[in-house]
């Protein structure tokens, strides 16, 4: 394989979970894992095998130390990652049961990487020989200077010859505390992406509604008119992908993916039965990472399409945020092999 070195840039949080299936505070303890949308795919990109990194800033503490030699024991490089004074960002997890959902409240207002200054990063530096360059849509939500510093480091990355890859990952909690605008942002992200990992909801966030595809369209063709609007906005932008996910429960999903490129191909993959979930965060992350090994290791589209899902099946499968399955793993769960005891 060849490695490829890709630059996640986001922030580093710490998840604090009721224990079982209980909820916040039902008894005194939390469970604690370290997560982040874009660290979640550099762990599992460093776990396949790529140079992946990490850029942003934890709080000088303790507490970022643990996160940060989280990241660094699953083979991710910190050096990009600032330290300053200030707090470590925060979110809850009380995972449902049955037909009681999940929910996730946070707090990350004034942390340490929501009060980074844009400047504060240099992106010709941290991008010198990256191939890839990974953001989501959560770092321009936490607030205006992490929203100008990832739009600096795209734009940096399209100047570097980088590819660029964007998950759209909106998050309407955290852009309702500030006065930002997610279309104009999000529109600037997505005109420096190469590969978008947004369905037709993230698209209607920075186009609009499309009003010739309604509640009663089905699902993939909406995805697949908003991928042919977003490619006529976006000159830049070659292939979208998402997963497909039909809930039946907390404990089961049906879950699918489909890729569309620029040049009006459609790449599906059958759904997968997904029984007794064990944790759900973090899978749409170990999709985009498995999409883009593939991409970067020179797979086809619809080989990568499948090697992405099988990541994300397999993250339902493992606690905490990270996708800690290796490429062997995937590349099995993806020719659907035997599950008999490995001996």
């Amino acid at each position: 394989m060849t490695q490829r070195r890709i630059l996640c840039f986001g922030e580093l949080l710490l998840r604090l979970g009721a224990p079982g299936r209980e909820r916040l505070l039902q008894t005194p303890a939390l469970t604690v894992h370290v997560g982040g949308a874009e660290a979640n795919v550099a762990v599992a990109l460093a776990r396949f095998g790529h140079a992946a990194a990490m850029a942003g800033t934890v709080a000088d503490n303790a507490l970022g130390e643990a996160a940060l030699g989280e990241l660094r024991r699953h083979g991710v490089d910190t050096r990009g990652v600032r330290r300053t004074g200030g707090r470590m960002g925060l979110y809850f997890l009380a995972t449902g049961a049955g037909l009681r959902p999940s929910e996730v409240l946070y707090d990350r207002a004034g942390s340490a990487f929501a009060l980074a200054a844009a400047d504060a990063y240099d992106w010709p530096a941290l991008l010198r020989d990256v191939d890839c360059l990974h953001l989501s849509g959560v770092t321009p939500a936490v607030g205006a200077g992490t929203a100008a510093a990832a739009v600096a480091a795209a734009e940096a990355a399209n100047a570097a010859g980088a590819l660029v890859s964007f998950d759209g990952n909106f998050r309407q909690r955290l852009w309702a505390a500030w006065d930002g605008d997610p279309a104009a942002i999000l529109r600037r992200l997505l005109a420096a992406a190469d590969l978008a990992f947004a369905d037709h909801r993230d698209i209607a966030v920075v186009l609009g509604e499309d009003p010739a595809t309604g509640a009663d369209v089905p699902h993939e063709t909406r995805i697949v008119v908003a991928a042919g609007r977003a490619f006529a906005a976006f000159p830049r932008l070659q292939r979208i992908a998402t997963t497909l996910r039909t809930q039946h429960s907390v404990d089961r999903h049906t879950l699918g993916a489909i890729l569309v490129t620029r040049a009006g191909a459609v790449h599906r993959v059958p759904a997968r039965e997904l029984d007794a979930i064990v944790d759900r965060i973090g899978t749409g992350d170990a999709f985009a990472a498995g999409v883009l090994h593939g991409l970067l290791t020179g797979m086809t589209d619809p080989d990568a399409l499948r090697f992405g899902l099988a990541a994300a099946c397999l993250k339902h499968a493992l606690p905490g945020d990270f996708g800690l399955a290796d490429a062997e793993d995937v590349a099995a769960c993806a020719r659907e092999d035997r599950l008999d005891v490995r001996r």
